[in-house]
């Protein structure tokens, strides 16, 4: 990643994320495309800028349409990373090994309003922002219960005192810059949307509407969703470690009241069998002991794969080689 010559308008490195996107592809391509000429038409970015797709170990047609699609225009180039590492790695591989000035990072699905690039654009270039975040003005278009948990899981993240944008997903612009900063936090579980917001620099937000998606299904069912909640929260909270303490401390307390209402009880002759508020007690006590050795196990697995220092990605193949890499 290496920032352009000098020259008066930045250029622009569209990075797209895909994985299965072999009903999107053409319509993205041409989508992304048409806002580049235009940008530089009017001189708002370089005429070197290019959309560069990230087949994130696609098993459909993608990887192949990519190829085609970069072998008959110049606005486009693609990387195949040699297996699927899942959506934030294959977002970072596009920042890490694209060529840019400033990187603006899209999903292929076109629910993100490709228009609003510009706005991006030109907020860098006016205001000198580094980072441009789009941010959903409603949630309209998602439904009841779809808004509810997507909601609810930025609240949770705030809660549990991860800074995230809110309703903000990986629709960003960044400077090459920032994207130097990005690449500077080696952790490999990445949760970028709490990344980004450390990286400080000078930011703005853009809202826009968010559409249905054009064809295909979400990469990002519930299960996801929930999957990269709890890997926000795991990756930029202590928090959980701090309520396992708080609740033993509780229950610890409960605990010494109730001794003590027990040894002033047998001394007045008044004890009452009370088997089944004893195994109550105990379930209880049990099922804390076994949620809280879960929550702190977690935590040291995670541990225990940062500090191998794996690598977070490989990539197989490149547009503008054809070559494997090695």
């Amino acid at each position: 990643m290496t920032a352009s010559d000098t020259q008066t308008s930045p250029r622009l490195c569209v990075v797209v994320p895909c994985y299965n996107e072999q009903e999107v592809m053409t319509e993205s391509a041409n989508q992304l495309t048409d806002v580049l000429k235009r940008l530089v038409e009017i001189g708002l970015v370089h005429d070197s800028s290019y959309v560069l797709f990230v087949d994130d170990g696609s098993k459909d047609e993608t990887w192949s349409m990519i190829q085609e699609i970069a072998s008959n225009t110049r606005w486009v180039e693609g990387i195949k990373l040699s297996r699927n590492r899942g959506h934030q790695n294959a977002v970072f591989a596009g920042l890490n090994e694209g060529n840019g000035d400033i990187f603006i990072s899209i999903d292929a699905d076109l629910q993100d309003d490709v228009s609003v690039i510009e706005k991006m654009v030109r907020n860098h270039v006016e205001l000198n922002t580094d980072i441009v975040y789009g941010v959903r003005a409603d949630r309209s278009s998602d439904s009841p219960f779809k808004r509810f948990t997507a909601e609810g899981y930025y609240r949770v993240l705030s809660l549990m005192g991860v800074e995230v944008v809110f309703n903000h997903a990986d629709f960003r612009l960044m400077s090459a810059r920032a994207v130097r900063a990005l690449g500077s936090y080696r952790e490999v579980h990445l949760f970028l949307r709490g990344l980004v917001p450390l990286i400080g620099f000078k930011t703005a937000m853009i809202e826009y509407d968010r559409a249905q998606r054009f064809a295909g299904e979400s990469k990002y069912p519930l299960r996801k969703m929930l999957s990269l909640a709890w890997e926000g929260i795991t990756s930029f909270s202590a928090r959980p470690l701090r309520f396992i303490f708080i609740a033993g401390a509780t229950v610890s307390l409960l605990s010494f009241i109730a001794a003590a209402a027990a040894v002033i009880a047998s001394f007045s002759g008044s004890t009452i069998a009370g088997w089944a508020s004893i195994m109550v007690m105990i379930a209880f006590l049990g099922g804390i002991q076994l949620l809280s050795i879960g929550l702190i196990g977690e935590y040291i697995g995670k541990i225990y794969i940062e500090i191998k220092d794996r690598p977070r990605y490989f990539i197989d193949i490149r547009t503008d080689t054809e070559e494997t890499q090695r």
